[in-house]
């Protein structure tokens, strides 16, 4: 069993409340615009961390981490990319990878839009932890987290981080 943390799209920031977050969990996961290596340092020193590119990402992050990453976690086939869509709305380069050969789970960051979305045609489960730095569109900032047990996805909760532009508040998690 594996408790995950998700997060996306942190451009460079990375304040004190989400790493105590991130020491809940077993892994954290980041699908991409990290911004820089002074975020994945610190991450690496919490817990494993795995990681995609996004694409405000520059070349010394590139080489470090790739486009895409599909790895087992448990008995869960997990694929994670920057750049992915969402159910009904694919990217154009992800999708010939879901026709063939669909995970279970699909992550990717990139819209700053939280979504949680099982897709009935490819039998997977769909998650953008939306946005947990503070720049972009976003109004508030998230991160997902869940458990991984056996070849189950579980006790999935959304964690408000607070408001884009602001430090992070007190607000709490929301199990769904």
């Amino acid at each position: 069993m594996k408790r995950i943390a998700l997060l996306s799209d942190t451009h460079s920031h990375l304040d004190d409340r989400l790493v105590e977050l991130l020491k809940e969990s077993d892994e954290i996961w980041h699908a991409g615009d990290i911004g820089s290596h002074t975020v994945t340092d610190r991450l690496i020193n919490l817990k494993p961390l795995r990681a995609v590119c996004g694409n405000i990402d520059g070349s010394d992050l590139r080489v470090q981490f790739p486009r895409s990453l599909r790895f087992y976690c448990e008995g869960v086939d997990v694929l994670m990319t920057h750049i992915g869509g969402y159910p009904g709305h694919y990217d154009r380069l992800i999708l010939p990878v879901l026709k063939s050969h669909p995970p279970k789970l699909f992550i990717c960051g990139h819209s700053h839009i939280l979504k949680v979305i099982f897709d009935p045609k490819f039998q997977l489960l769909h998650i953008n932890p939306g946005a947990a730095g503070v720049h972009g569109f976003h109004l508030v900032r998230t991160i997902v987290r869940f458990t991984i047990d056996g070849d189950q996805i579980r006790d999935l909760e959304v964690v408000e981080l607070g408001k884009r532009g602001s430090l992070p508040d007190k607000q709490g998690s929301t199990p769904i």
